[in-house]
């Protein structure tokens, strides 16, 4: 297989590992292109199994790039979440399509940063794409056998702050529509309502713009925050609800630039967390 058919035929799995693992789009789609400019190099007679090669090659780049990025991150100003990606109805992109029907929200790419880079991508490979631990094995250099208990440890870890499924996408729609019109009237009532009692609120504004530094915790502090905002907001302010990340999200507009993307958490039918993604630096490749 040429280079040009295993771009067409693996750039999506690629690109929806590499986005997993790094939370931005456009490091993920430099290290899909390193990843096929370096295969170039290899001799084909030597390459068995090209699935498995660009998989193992890719994700030891992802691995490498996060170990350099975390001191970045450790000084970056206030909470860093991850940059989110628009879906607009049935044109989507072949990596899109990806990421959309496996829900890779903006929460669970937020929870997989308290992993470590090799952990991380362990529990992708596993628990979103459905790798065996042979696969696994193969593209981290582990023992299928530690891959498994690796990834029961993760999962044990991870389940009690897993977004919750148990919403379907209408439902979803239901509750945000409640949420926007509550935040507009300015009805603390039913916020408090949707809030759980320790929901959070995180801001990522990146230094660039104004935001809050520290997460927001508790509703009667959210509610607070977020009834204050909109108290602020000049008139060309507006709402829509988009498809972020293959969930409903916020888009807020100040006239016609994108102000800010915003998802929440959903858990037990109440909203456990808000991302309010403010970086202008963040929304603007898919926005």
């Amino acid at each position: 297989m040429d280079t040009q058919q295993l771009y067409v035929t693996y750039k999506p799995l690629l690109f929806s590992i590499a986005y997993r693992m790094l939370g931005t789009v456009a490091d993920a789609e430099d290290l899909v292109q390193d990843t096929f400019l370096s295969i170039g190099q290899w001799n084909p007679q030597r390459i068995h199994n090209e699935k498995a090669l660009l998989c193992k090659i890719l994700t030891n780049r992802c691995i490498d790039f996060l170990r350099s990025a975390k001191k970045k991150r450790e000084v970056y100003v206030g909470p860093w979440l991850p940059e989110p990606i628009l879906f607009q109805g049935a044109a989507l992109d072949p990596e899109e399509r990806i990421i959309q029907q496996d829900q890779m929200s903006i929460a669970l790419l937020t929870l997989l940063e308290k992993l470590s880079p090799v952990e991380r991508a362990i529990f992708i490979l596993r628990e979103v794409l459905d790798f065996s631990y042979d696969e696994i094995a193969e593209i981290t250099g582990k023992e299928p056998a530690n891959c498994r208990k690796i990834f029961s440890r993760l999962k044990q870890k991870l389940t009690p702050e897993m977004p919750d499924m148990q919403m379907d996408y209408e439902q979803q729609k239901v509750l945000f529509e409640t949420f926007l019109k509550a935040v507009e009237t300015e009805d603390s009532a039913t916020l408090l309502k949707l809030l759980s009692p320790d929901v959070i609120l995180y801001s990522d504004g990146g230094g660039k713009v104004r935001a809050a530094l520290r997460p927001i915790v508790t509703s009667k502090n959210v509610i607070a925050f977020l009834l204050g905002v909109a108290k602020k907001a000049p008139p060309t302010v507006r709402m829509e609800l988009a498809n972020i990340n293959g969930e409903w999200g916020v888009i807020v507009y100040r006239g016609e630039q994108v102000y800010s993307v915003n998802t929440m958490h959903l858990k037990e039918g109440k909203i456990a967390a808000l991302y309010l993604i403010l970086n202008p630096d963040k929304l603007s490749f898919h926005f």
